[in-house]
């Protein structure tokens, strides 16, 4: 048969590193990323991009290890090479603070990043309304640099990039064999996902370089994430919102809660209000399906629904939803050969 068609669906840091991953691992591949929204307009965008991973109730634990070990040990790669600067991958130190002692001992990740360790009490005393904390170093990647070299590596291997609104995966059956859905927030229209929904995340880009180290509330909801250009201040889960309008008073109010941890922000400069929707669900949605329609077949690898932890596993999803590809791959060419004999 001749080389499998493949559509990518989606250009945030899902669609755009499954679709490398297909052309690395199946490069007689023909193959396409089709998006309405390309950087720097993606929610993949607003993300601080920040390797830290957040626990997702309906996924093994042991599967969320293996996607983010996956994810770091590529990203880690890139950092040590003469790639990092333009990519936007660096490591940032910092710590995680509580106000108390968090239950579990040891988060699932932290064999993963680097030099994780219980924070000494020189370093508690920088924050003293919290009892406890830890110390490690992980991998940032800042957008939309990272987008921009994800898209400067597709170009090389020939895929093709086009800005096309998809309102139904059928749209592409003329064209395409197969479909990889990478949409994100937009599978909740694109494929009716009423398990999908948004968790709206308010966040603030400011001009603070003399900030150096993170620092992340436990609960996740406070946060300071130095980037190269930028440290991003955050944030909010504000789950079923569809708004992306900044909220002033939001604005404030992140301002405040990180000024309390890093009193010098209070210099900070050019602060630029972004709104995100991060695409949530019990698991990430990353399986096959075959879509019928009138006697005709469309088969579908469907890799979206990270939620807030795209940036941590999007290399280890990548790979699996590449592996599925591959069985849709050897699926057409085992109907192909039985059709002729």
């Amino acid at each position: 048969m001749a080389a499998p068609k493949v559509a990518v669906v989606g250009a945030g840091v899902v669609g755009l590193s499954t679709a490398l991953c297909i052309a690395e691992t199946f490069p007689a591949c023909s193959l396409a990323v089709v998006a309405d929204r390309f950087t720097p307009d993606t929610t993949s965008d607003v993300a601080a991009g920040m390797l830290i991973p957040h626990t997702a109730p309906g996924t093994p634990i042991h599967v969320q290890k293996q996607w983010f070990k996956e994810t770091f040990t590529y990203l880690f790669a890139i950092s040590n090479s003469a790639e990092a600067s333009e990519a936007g991958i660096h490591p940032v130190s910092g710590w995680q603070i509580f106000k108390s002692t968090p239950k579990e001992e040891l988060p699932f990740w932290s064999d993963i990043v680097l030099g994780f360790r219980p924070m000494s009490e020189a370093e508690l005393q920088k924050f003293p309304q919290h009892r406890f904390g830890q110390a490690f170093t992980t991998l940032k990647c800042d957008c939309p640099p990272y987008l921009l070299w994800l898209e400067k590596r597709l170009k090389a291997k020939d895929v093709q990039l086009y800005t096309r609104k998809v309102a139904n995966l059928w749209e592409l059956h003329s064209e395409y064999n197969i479909v990889v859905n990478c949409a994100g927030i937009g599978a909740h229209q694109l494929v009716g996902d009423q398990k999908l929904f948004p968790v709206r995340g308010q966040v603030l880009k400011v001009h603070a370089p003399w900030v150096k180290n993170f620092v992340r509330d436990g609960d996740g909801l406070t946060y300071i994430y130095p980037g190269i250009h930028s440290v991003t201040l955050g944030g909010t889960r504000e789950k079923e919102s569809w708004s992306l309008s900044p909220d002033p008073s939001t604005t404030k109010d992140v301002f405040d809660r990180c000024c309390s941890l890093e009193p010098s922000l209070q210099r900070a400069q050019d602060i630029r209000v972004k709104v995100g929707l991060r695409p949530t669900r019990a698991c990430v949605r990353l399986q096959k399906e075959v879509l019928s329609q009138g006697g005709a077949k469309l088969l579908v690898v469907h890799n979206y629904g990270h939620g807030a932890g795209g940036f941590s596993t999007h290399w280890g999803t990548a790979k699996e939803a590449a592996r599925l590809v591959g069985e849709c791959i050897a699926y057409l060419q085992g109907s192909s050969s039985r059709a002729k004999l």
